[in-house]
């Protein structure tokens, strides 16, 4: 079973950046399928990006243009790079693994502890 460990969150103010970082334990890493999900207090759970083992991305459009994944498959790290953050994008962002798109977008899959992510006006 993978093990997913979240870092990078914090308080930023609007119109800052935040780099999150995912790192999994497993060596077959470059196999899966990565992507990061958020959640806010009183919102329901929104994807915001996806990454194949291929490098293609999928960014929701929330956060198109500002926010980007990347993944290092040599460090089995998966990155989510987040600039121009507003007030709209605080909340707990979590990494998730699975083995294909399809069960990821779903919320299935292995997910990490969370890392909040406060931006202030």
């Amino acid at each position: 079973q993978v093990q997913l460990d979240e870092s990078g969150g914090g308080l930023v103010q609007s119109g800052g950046s935040l780099r999150l970082a995912c790192a999994a334990s497993k060596r077959t890493f470059s196999t899966y399928v990565m992507g990061w999900f958020r959640q806010a207090p009183g919102r329901e759970r929104e994807l915001v990006a996806t990454i194949n083992r291929e490098g293609g991305i999928i960014v929701a459009d929330p956060v198109k243009g500002r926010f980007t994944i990347s993944r290092d498959d040599a460090k089995n790290t998966v990155y989510l790079q987040m600039n121009r953050l507003k007030p709209l994008d605080t909340a707990v962002y979590y990494c998730v693994t699975a083995a294909s798109i399809d069960i990821l977008k779903v919320g299935r899959g292995t997910w990490g502890q969370g890392t909040q992510v406060t931006v202030s006006s």
